[in-house]
C-alpha cells in the first residue's frame, strides 16, 4: 500500500498547500494593505514550496509497484466513495451558510461559518484515512474560529493602520493550520519511505 500512501499524501499536501493559501489570503484582506506585497510573497512563496512537495509524492509514487490485493482494492473504493460524500456534505453546507448569511445580511459570519464546516470535516476524514493529526487540524480550525468570533475586536490599530482584526486572524491562523498540517503529511510519508527501506535491506526477502 506504500504507492497508494504517497499518492494520498501528495494530494493531501497539494489540498493543504492551495486551501492554506486561499486563507493566508482573507488574512491579507484583513491588513487593508499593511505590509504589501511582502505578506502577500511570502504567502505564495510557501504555497508554492508545499504544492512542489505533494507533486514530488505523487511523482514518486508512479515509480512504486502497483501491486494490490483484492481487499485493499475494495477498501481504496469505498474509501474513495466515503470522501467523496463528505466532500459533497462539506460544499453543499457552505453553499447553504452562504446563502443564509446573505439573507439575513450577516455576511462577516460567513469566513467563521466557512472556518468551522471545514474543521468538522477533518474529523470524519481522521478516521477514514487514519491520520490522527486531521482530529487536532479540525478541532484547531472550529476552537480558532470561535475564538475569533467570541473575543477577537473588530479592528486593531497599527500605528495609523487600521486592521480587520477577525479576517487577518482568521485567515492567517487558518492558514498556519493547514500548512501545518501539509508538512506533517509530508514529513510523516518521507519517515515512513525510510523506514521501508530499512527493513527491506535488513530483510532482502522482503
Amino acid at each position: 500500500m506504500m504507492k497508494e500512501a504517497f499518492r494520498g499524501s501528495g494530494m493531501g499536501v497539494i489540498f493543504m498547500a492551495f486551501f492554506g493559501t486561499l486563507w493566508a489570503g482573507i488574512g491579507v484582506m484583513g491588513l487593508q494593505g499593511w505590509g504589501f506585497p511582502y505578506v502577500e510573497l511570502a504567502a505564495i512563496l510557501v504555497g508554492i514550496i508545499m504544492f512542489i512537495g505533494g507533486i514530488s509524492l505523487i511523482h514518486a509514487s508512479k515509480k512504486m509497484s502497483n501491486q494490490v490485493s483484492e481487499i485493499g482494492a475494495r477498501r481504496m473504493k469505498r474509501i474513495g466513495f466515503l470522501f467523496n460524500m463528505v466532500f459533497i456534505a462539506e460544499s453543499l453546507l457552505i453553499g447553504i451558510a452562504i446563502a443564509i448569511c446573505n439573507l439575513i445580511n450577516q455576511t462577516d459570519l460567513i469566513p467563521l461559518i466557512i472556518a468551522i464546516i471545514v474543521g468538522i470535516h477533518f474529523l470524519p476524514l481522521a478516521s477514514l484515512f487514519q491520520i490522527k493529526i486531521y482530529y487536532a487540524t479540525g478541532v484547531l480550525l472550529c476552537l480558532l474560529a470561535l475564538i475569533t468570533l467570541l473575543i477577537v475586536p473588530d479592528t486593531v490599530m497599527f500605528g495609523e493602520h487600521q486592521i480587520l482584526a477577525p479576517l487577518s486572524l482568521l485567515g492567517f491562523g487558518c492558514a498556519l493550520i493547514l500548512w501545518t498540517t501539509g508538512l506533517m503529511l509530508w514529513l510523516k510519508i518521507k519517515n515512513l519511505r525510510v523506514a521501508d527501506k530499512k527493513l527491506n535491506s535488513k530483510n532482502p526477502s522482503l
